[in-house]
């Protein structure tokens, strides 16, 4: 299927690692130039020229700190600039899990930690949505894709729970706002997904288990455990980032102001 995004521009937040490096990737795939954002310059000028190898797309590596409206205002000119427009805008630029405190009692909830990952996910996606719908608008057509987490449907976390949730709101307003002027607007909830961080822990359970890493795989996403799935397999990053191409993508009009939850089936409860 021809997605329709070659000669699409696009930038992508969180986008020197994970998820965000994976849809990053995908995009340029598909013939899209892309600036990846992220806040460690080093990194991000490494997986720039790694993206562009793999492609043959432009890949741009633009260091910004997404709590500041300045950084953000700033990127965003300089991507539109540097690339020659803007159509596609991907926020994937917070840690997952969110603060460590916001796990358990609220007693231990640390109020500065909790406003930090609101700040970063909730407000840095609309930072960088603000900076961006006037280029949208200019092409009169854009994608805004907010990835979130299925966080937003499990009790206990705090924050991760709260800032997700808010990013869903968020997608549905910008949708009911934007979609006069050819821009579409969704959400993406993945669940326990492999990146780079997940053969290190992986391995520590392992090790903490006595078990093969196969053998933690096989018992994390058994269908009856905690953070099982439909497929009983974690789902990888390059998998998400299929879903987010597709929402990007000329195809996709029919979707705006949803939510899409990639994790594999996780969870039993009914949505409708």
């Amino acid at each position: 299927m021809d997605l329709g995004l070659r000669g699409k521009r696009a930038i992508v937040t969180g986008g020197s690692l994970g998820i965000g490096k994976a849809i990053a990737l995908e995009l340029a795939r598909e013939g899209v130039d892309v600036a990846i954002v992220a806040r460690n310059p080093e990194r991000l000028e490494a997986a720039a020229r790694e993206l562009s190898a793999q492609t043959g797309q432009r890949v741009i590596g633009l260091s910004a700190d997404v709590t500041s409206r300045e950084q953000v205002d700033a990127m965003v000119a300089r991507a539109a600039e540097q690339l020659g427009g803007l159509h596609i805008l991907v926020n994937s630029g917070s840690p997952p899990g969110g603060s460590k405190t916001a796990i358990g009692p609220i007693e231990s909830l640390i109020d500065e930690e909790l406003l930090h990952d609101f700040d970063v996910k909730y407000m840095g996606a609309l930072r960088c949505a603000r900076a961006a719908i006037p280029f949208l608008k200019q092409q009169g057509w854009g994608r805004i894709i907010n990835v979130s987490g299925i966080n937003a449907r499990n009790a206990g976390n705090l924050s991760g729970g709260a800032r997700n949730t808010s990013l869903v709101h968020f997608t549905k307003t910008l949708a009911v706002q934007l979609g006069r002027f050819g821009i579409t607007v969704n959400c993406i909830h993945p669940g326990t997904t492999r990146t780079e961080r997940t053969a290190s822990l992986l391995a520590e359970q392992a090790a903490k288990a006595g078990i093969t890493v196969q053998e933690v795989e096989q018992r994390n996403f058994a269908p009856d455990s905690p953070r099982g799935n439909a497929i009983c397999r974690m789902v990888d990053a390059a998998e998400v980032a299929y879903v987010a191409a597709f929402l990007a993508s000329e195809k996709s009009w029919a979707i705006s102001g949803e939510l899409v939850v990639a994790s594999g089936g996780a969870g039993r409860s009914v949505f409708y």
